[in-house]
């Protein structure tokens, strides 16, 4: 069974900093792209990063490019992504999700596990 934990939301001021982290098991982490992805209320989820098996690709939306940074540690089976310079657009459920494929992409549609997702709030 694939599990996808995720774990670093919370409560920030805007200009803060935090990180996510996205603990897996059940799978060959090392063999599959990685992405994070967020839904805010009343709005379809978005994607907001990928880092490909290896860790040496990464992708991002244009909304957080520059400001947030997607990273994995293969030997931990985990994903992280560091946010910084928040804004209150950035306030959302935060999902990370396990590609099929060893390459990253920013559609939805290539992620076949998704973790429960993580809160992120940000005030202004």
């Amino acid at each position: 069974q694939v599990l996808l934990v995720e774990s670093g939301g919370g409560l920030v001021q805007a200009g803060g900093s935090l990180r996510l982290s996205c603990l897996a098991s059940g799978l060959t982490f090392s063999s599959f792209a990685m992405g994070w992805f967020r839904q805010a209320p009343g709005k379809e989820r978005e994607f907001v990063a990928t880092i490909t098996a290896s860790g040496l690709s990464t992708n991002y939306a244009h909304s957080v490019k520059g400001r947030f940074t997607i990273s994995r540690d293969n030997a931990k089976d985990t994903v992280y992504l560091q946010m910084s310079s928040l804004i209150p657009e950035d306030t959302a459920v935060y999902y990370c999700a396990s590609s099929r494929y060893f390459s990253g992409s920013d559609d939805y549609n290539s992620y076949n596990y998704w973790g429960q997702g993580t809160q992120v709030i940000v005030s202004s």
